[in-house]
């Protein structure tokens, strides 16, 4: 074979390879857009765009998703509340899918918004669930509009913690958090990066110690699989991804002597994002919070899933909720 032979049948292996990639590229977005392109409400309220979705019937619950999310990431991680007479409600917060990006989107501003939902869907009081960076504005829901929150649920709580308490985990190196911040701008690199470093990705962006989902059940690692997929697409959620990224560099303490509803706040010690110290701090500093703390489980609380369901029923039980006339 000679060389220039040699060197054709390379580039059109190359160029077929190309054509390959970006084939399965394009099939897994088409179906990444249509997952989050149905089964969701827009609604206009006097605090702007929102977008939701409900399922269930009985104590209304507003799901409040994290970094990375919306409303689908809101109802995977709720949706086994509905089938036990709850009513979830799960929305894109700020900069999140159809949900836009306003000039004030603190979480405070957030919460308001929420507010705002309920008025529109009738709902005089509601239990509150903030997973991750939602725990914000949950938490600002329940200290701005306490008649409002009828019980409080924060899972794996991105909160402020004072520089005196444990921390749990190292801060993110910045070569690390640039990398992050140039992936989620781009459907392409992330796409690429679920593929090629899917184990890195499960620790730098979902927070979990690799070596968990291995010895994981086939329930539990198809949740955790579908949970980094369903980032995709990653550019219809950049904007709130980097307003979250902003946030978190920024907090600030609350007023959690205020808070009054019903609480429940759940991490593990594993948690790569260091909720786990962040969650202990705020249980402590609200009057008759429940801290469920678990030894391992990472960001996703790999094998507790039954507990935290269980947890937030006990919870919820007693919860009345009335709707607006």
């Amino acid at each position: 074979m000679t060389l220039h032979l040699f060197l054709g049948m390379a580039a059109v292996l190359l160029v077929l390879g190309a054509g390959v990639i970006w084939w399965l590229f394009q099939t897994d977005m088409a179906a990444a857009r249509l997952r989050v392109g149905q089964g969701s409400t827009v609604i206009t309220t006097p605090c702007g765009v929102m977008e939701y979705q409900e399922a269930g019937a009985g104590i209304p619950l507003l799901a409040i998703h994290g970094s990375g999310g919306g409303f689908d990431q809101g109802m995977a991680f709720a949706s086994p509340l509905a089938a036990k007479g709850v009513r979830v409600i799960a929305m894109s917060r700020f900069g999140y899918l159809r949900t836009p990006m306003p000039a004030d989107a603190s979480a405070a501003a957030q919460a308001d918004a929420f507010v705002c939902l309920m008025d529109a869907l009738h709902l005089k009081t509601a239990a509150v669930m903030g997973g991750s960076a939602g725990a914000q504005s949950a938490l600002q829901m329940a200290i701005r509009h306490p008649d409002r929150v009828s019980a409080l649920i924060l899972l794996v709580p991105l909160a402020w913690k004072p520089p005196s308490a444990a921390a749990s985990a190292a801060p993110m190196a910045s070569w690390v958090e640039a990398a992050m911040m140039a992936v989620i701008g781009s459907d392409f690199l992330f796409w690429s990066s679920l593929h090629l470093a899917r184990t890195r990705m499960l620790a730098t962006v979902l927070a979990t110690p690799p070596d968990l989902l291995r010895t994981a059940s086939g329930t539990e690692k198809a949740r955790i699989g579908a949970m980094l997929d369903h980032i995709l697409p990653v550019s219809a959620r950049a904007a709130g991804l980097r307003n979250d990224t902003a946030t978190s560099k920024a907090l600030t303490p609350s007023a959690l002597g205020t808070i009054t509803a019903p609480t429940l706040i759940i991490s593990a010690r594993d948690d790569l994002y260091g909720t786990f110290a962040r969650a202990e701090y705020t249980a402590s500093q609200i009057a008759g919070a429940r801290f469920l703390g678990f030894a391992t489980g990472g960001h996703t609380w790999i094998g507790h899933s039954d507990e935290v369901m269980a947890a937030t029923l006990a919870l919820l039980a007693p919860q009345a909720s009335p709707a607006l006339p």
